[in-house]
Parts: structure tokens; C-alpha cells; sequence
């Protein structure tokens, strides 16, 4: 075979093999075109998807609070036989035992001041550090105590202090009063659920009130 002959057999052959791949080729370029297609079409609402979401500021959820209502109380005089006597909540009932002790319960807010009465016979000093030793026990489980507030009536012969104990302890609140010579009281308030000083700090608000005019309207007995 010569040169020429050659060359035109492989032409022949070139031929034959476009006219057998011309249908595959077709086929295999449109399918590529497709994928390009939609690749391209994805593409370009992942880019709008994207835009869109940049513009939404998103906010996060404001925190939940517990809005806690309650009524200004009317204040009545308890009446019993023991030495001393006091006004308390309308809200409260008052519960004295044999010992002059009294129990203030609040039921709505599940809490008590339970109120404890010692005659005084020579034993101030010890009284005194009785009632600071309960306002420190109360302070093991605590986060801290709040400096006391000084309470003292001349006209009444009340002298006392309100001492707070903040963080989870079972009695937030602790007051005491005597007149030095004869009578004398403390008085701690607890809450009949899991301390969780959070949660019962506006209630502690609101019995701290109370307590606050116990002391300034207590009266021993003449």
C-alpha cells in the first residue's frame, strides 16, 4: 500500500467513526448541557435564598417573667391573752399557742412568720445572741446576710432589728424585739416550698412590709 492509499483509508475510517459517534456525542451534550443548566438555575436561587435571609434579622425570645400580683393589705389588731399585741395582714391569719408563740400563716403565698415569746429574767445578753445565732444559721446555705435594719420606739418601749439572709435559705427573713427589761420575741419567716430566692423574692417583698409594721405597732401588755 502505497502512501496515498494510506492516507485515504484512515480518512474512510475517520469517517465511519464520526457517523457512529455523532448520535452518542448529541445525546451526551445535551445531557451536560441539562446538568449545566440546572446546576446554573440552583445555583442562582441559592444565591436569592441566601440574600433574603441576610435582610431577616433574627431576634432571639425575650426571657419569661412571672408578673406577680398583690393587693395592698388593711392591717387588724390581734387580739389574744399573751403579753403583747400587733396588727397583721387581712390576708394572714394569726395562730397563738399556750406559749404565747404565733404563727402568722399566709396561704396564698404558702408562707409563715412563726413568732416566739421568752420572758426576760436576767438573760438579755443570751437572748440577744440566741436570736443572732438563728439569722447565722440560716446563713450556711446562703449567698449572704444584709447589715440589720435598727429598730427602737421609745414611746413603746420596742427596741429590735430585721435582718435578711439572701440566696436559697430556708428562712429569708429574722427580726427581734424586746423592751430590755421584761418581753422578749424574734420572729423568722419561711415558705412552705423549696427555697428558690428568685422566685419567692416578691413575696419576701411583701410579707417584709408586714413585718415592718408588726414591729412598729407591737404593744406590750401594762
Amino acid at each position: 500500500m502505497n502512501k496515498n492509499a494510506y492516507k485515504i483509508t484512515l480518512l474512510l475510517s475517520a469517517i465511519k467513526m464520526v457517523s457512529f459517534l455523532k448520535p452518542i456525542l448529541n445525546v451526551s451534550l445535551s445531557a451536560v448541557e441539562g446538568l449545566f443548566w440546572y446546576r446554573k438555575k440552583f445555583f442562582i436561587i441559592f444565591i436569592l435564598i441566601t440574600l433574603t435571609s441576610c435582610n431577616e434579622e433574627t431576634l432571639p425570645k425575650p426571657k419569661a417573667f412571672l408578673r406577680l400580683a398583690y393587693e395592698a393589705p388593711n392591717y387588724q389588731k390581734i387580739n389574744t391573752s399573751c403579753p403583747y399585741t400587733f396588727e397583721i395582714s387581712n390576708k394572714a391569719n394569726a395562730i397563738p399557742n399556750e406559749q404565747c408563740w404565733v404563727n402568722v400563716e399566709y396561704p396564698t403565698l404558702k408562707a409563715s412568720l412563726n413568732i416566739t415569746y421568752r420572758p426576760v429574767e436576767n438573760n438579755l445578753n443570751e437572748l440577744l445572741r440566741e436570736a443572732e445565732k438563728l439569722t447565722y444559721n440560716h446563713a450556711i446555705k446562703a449567698d449572704g446576710i444584709s447589715a440589720p435594719q435598727l429598730y427602737d420606739n421609745f414611746e413603746k418601749k420596742t427596741y429590735g432589728a430585721l435582718s435578711e439572709v439572701r440566696g436559697n435559705a430556708a428562712s429569708p427573713l429574722q427580726f427581734h424585739l424586746t423592751d430590755s427589761t421584761t418581753h422578749f420575741i424574734t420572729g423568722a419567716l419561711y415558705f412552705k416550698v423549696q427555697p428558690n430566692y428568685d422566685s419567692i423574692l416578691p413575696a419576701i417583698r411583701y410579707i417584709e412590709k408586714d413585718i415592718k409594721h408588726l414591729m412598729e405597732t407591737l404593744e406590750w401588755e401594762r
